[in-house]
């Protein structure tokens, strides 16, 4: 993966693989599930900057496993790769 750095309050996460679902004996093919709302962070931006032009630090790291809401972030390619983009504020939890 290219060095990528997101700005500000930011974060790049990689979605968790779900394995494949079966209800019943039948197997729900890729493109009727949900999307999983797990990750893992694989950058993250300096921080916030509040009013008096202190940086704020994120609490999340690099390797965190996050839950986020449903319909969080923006979607990108990178080197063929399908990312998240997300802001702090749209992650619920760090998985431990």
């Amino acid at each position: 993966m290219k060095k990528i750095r997101p700005l500000h309050d930011r974060v790049l996460v990689k979605r968790e693989e779900e394995g494949e679902e079966k209800i019943g004996g039948i197997i729900i093919p890729d493109t009727a599930k949900e999307k999983p709302q797990r990750a893992t962070v694989e950058a993250v931006g300096a921080g916030k900057v509040d009013e008096n032009g202190k940086r704020i630090a994120l609490d999340v790291k690099k390797g965190d496993r996050i839950l986020f809401g449903k319909y969080s972030g923006n979607e990108v390619k990178i080197d063929g790769e399908d990312y998240l983009i997300l802001r702090e504020e749209d992650i619920l939890a760090i998985l431990e």
